[in-house]
């Protein structure tokens, strides 16, 4: 009875899913930002290249 009492106890301490979980939020975090910074400069490209073609 000790014993699972034990393995509880540890189980509950144990921070390895709080950290996987904080990665996974910072990995949600930096690819919004990476796409909405693509979707950005992907328009001002376009805008860019379109007002070269229209001067030729």
């Amino acid at each position: 009875m000790q014993n699972i009492l034990t393995q509880a106890t540890g189980f509950l301490r144990n921070e390895d899913g709080a950290t996987m979980v904080e990665y996974a939020l910072m990995l949600a975090l930096i690819a919004v930002v990476c796409i909405t910074a693509v979707g950005l400069i992907g328009t001002d490209a376009n805008n860019m290249f379109n007002s070269i073609a229209d001067d030729l």
